[in-house]
């Protein structure tokens, strides 16, 4: 994930920042349109020329829900991993000394 942030960032200063006058008043208002622009209408290589929302659109045809995915959840065969991955530590050591 870290490697599409700075793609994305490097992509920000090259078309977006090199191109406008970063004093303007207008900058906030400038750098929303190019956030629209960049989602919505920007064709990206790494994705066959679609735009992020359409990618966004197939993927989430693709992707069930968190209800369907927690209907279909055997506790005793699966196991859903904390975000915060200390705490997924602590309640592994927790669980193996039980």
């Amino acid at each position: 994930m870290n490697g599409k942030v700075e793609r994305s960032q490097l992509t920000d200063i090259q078309e977006f920042y090199s191109s406008i006058d970063l004093d303007s008043e207008d900058l906030e208002e400038e750098l929303g349109y190019w956030q629209h622009y960049y989602n919505w209408d920007r064709p990206h290589g790494s994705i066959g020329g679609k735009t992020l929302i359409e990618r966004y659109c197939e993927l989430s045809e693709d992707t069930p829900l968190w209800e369907e995915v927690y209907r279909k959840y055997y506790e005793k065969k699966e196991h859903i991993q904390e975000a915060n991955y200390y705490r997924e530590l602590q309640i592994r050591k927790v669980k193996q000394s039980m």
